[in-house]
């Protein structure tokens, strides 16, 4: 096995290996997953304390992902937060907000930070699959729970703008089997949720994947259990001083995905938004 050279190919190296590990190494790898910031600084002492491992333990897993023991991790670690903070700086540089401390300019100086960093993460290779799979597929499927409620309704609306077959997921209560019934193989379950994860967007995605759809996540860091099982993970910032987490990278994340899949389409996705603006019309939707 190739070592692997970003802390991005480490996350999904220890994703396909991580069902299989022994229960320490499996907090090792929530650690890595959840703390890159720490494990970035930390001592291996340091590290092995939380993880509740023996120091040798660290060095293990390291030499069983290919890597020159404890320090390679953390070295990964350091290059992934040194990338984010490069971007972060210049998206600083390049805006003109007000001076820190009043909580306004605190709160778009965080969801700055969070677009920063989610849209940081996306790869070409991530996004062309993504975009392909809501493109070709006969049907979409879309699940987000209380918190995450809002981001599956904006996510299903917008994605039924621009193409046909898009179902979104919100049983009442004790009606999540008859939900699933109808799910097919090769079709496409989205399910978004962040800490804490609600059981039955889990066991929904599970069950999708177990029959054969393919299966993208919205959620919050690699060590989420949606991204255990995706075959298309985006690893979403919503991290806020409000009340709740923030949803502001979700949708921006949401629309630019629609917005691909339209042109995609191109003739199919402007055959359904006419059709859409014609309906709005005859139903008299909007006044003025």
């Amino acid at each position: 096995m190739d070592a692997p050279t970003t802390y991005e190919e480490l996350c999904s190296a220890i994703q396909e290996r991580i069902g299989g590990l022994a229960a320490g190494q499996q907090r090792i790898a929530e650690l890595l997953l959840t703390d890159p910031e720490g494990t970035a600084f930390r001592t291996i002492g340091e590290s092995a304390k939380l993880a509740n491992v023996h120091e040798s333990s660290l060095v293990r897993f390291a030499t069983a992902f290919g890597l020159k023991g404890y320090p390679a991790l953390a070295a990964l670690c350091r290059e992934h937060l040194a990338r984010e903070a490069r971007l972060i700086t210049r998206f600083r540089r390049a805006g003109q907000h007000s001076e820190t401390g009043e909580f306004l300019s605190t709160v778009v100086e965080h969801e700055q930070q969070n677009l920063t960093r989610t849209f940081t993460r996306i790869t070409a290779e991530q996004w062309d699959r993504c975009v392909q799979l809501l493109a070709e597929t006969d049907r979409v499927h879309v699940m987000g729970l209380r918190k995450c409620l809002p981001v599956a309704q904006l996510t299903s609306y917008l994605l039924r703008l621009v193409r046909p077959g898009v179902h979104q997921i919100a049983p009442v209560t004790g009606a999540l089997v008859d939900e699933l019934r109808d799910l097919r193989q090769d079709e496409v379950f989205i399910a978004v949720s962040i800490h804490r994860y609600t059981a039955e967007t889990v066991r929904a995605f599970e069950e999708a994947k177990k029959r054969g759809l393919h299966t993208i996540a919205l959620t919050d860091t690699a060590a989420s259990p949606l991204a255990r099982i995706a075959d298309v993970t985006f690893q979403v910032d919503c991290e806020g001083v409000t009340l709740l987490r923030s949803v502001g990278s979700f949708i921006a994340l949401v629309q630019a995905l629609a917005t691909s899949v339209a042109l995609r389409n191109g003739t199919r996705s402007r055959d359904e938004l006419l059709s859409d603006e014609q309906l709005l019309s005859d139903f008299s939707v909007y006044t003025g």
